[in-house]
């Protein structure tokens, strides 16, 4: 499956072996690695290319369990949203990450709309939930913003930079049921 999907002020479209090198430049921030776990700092070409190489042997799965799209502002990468450890008519994890030079422009929830809407639809998905670390107060926010619950806190659950991390979790139902 792959879609490009048009969204205000920006569009995701599947990635392509040639994104590699404005990955690299865009996803290359502290900041950005700072409140995520498997992005690594510095980001170099290599680490683009083999991300890259992950994300086209997705695509070309049947029932891949990962699906990612680039987000485009301006004609070129801002960032990524996708869905990992896909469970096809259950559930699937959010991931998520955007420029900092587009940080507080509304850009992020509504891509996050988009990939959810998708999953729920294409997937048929019940659930999708995400990890937040607890000093990540935009992602919160922006998960929040989506219509995503607060689940519950997991004390100590991450390590980063040798250091044990607090992470909310957060889930977003279709069609609960009690």
């Amino acid at each position: 499956m792959k879609k490009i999907i048009k969204g205000q002020g920006f569009t995701l479209r599947p990635f392509n072996k040639t994104d590699y090198k404005i990955l690299a430049k865009k996803i290359n921030h502290r900041d950005i690695y700072r409140h995520t776990l498997n992005i690594p700092y510095p980001y170099r070409e290599s680490d683009a290319k083999k991300f890259l190489n992950k994300i086209l042997n997705e695509y070309k799965k049947k029932e891949s369990d990962g699906y990612h799209l680039a987000v485009i502002i301006d004609d070129e990468i801002a960032g990524s949203v996708g869905l990992m450890k896909i469970e096809r008519g259950h559930k699937a994890e959010i991931g998520y990450w955007l420029a900092k030079d587009h940080w507080g422009k509304g850009i992020m929830p509504l891509t996050i709309k988009k990939i959810v809407t998708m999953g729920f639809r294409d997937f048929k998905l019940k659930k999708i939930y995400a990890y937040v670390m607890v000093a990540n107060r935009r992602s919160y926010q922006v998960l929040i913003k989506n219509g995503f619950k607060k689940e519950g806190l997991l004390i100590q659950h991450v390590k980063k930079d040798g250091k044990l991390k607090d992470e909310y979790i957060l889930g977003k139902y279709k069609n609960r049921q009690r």
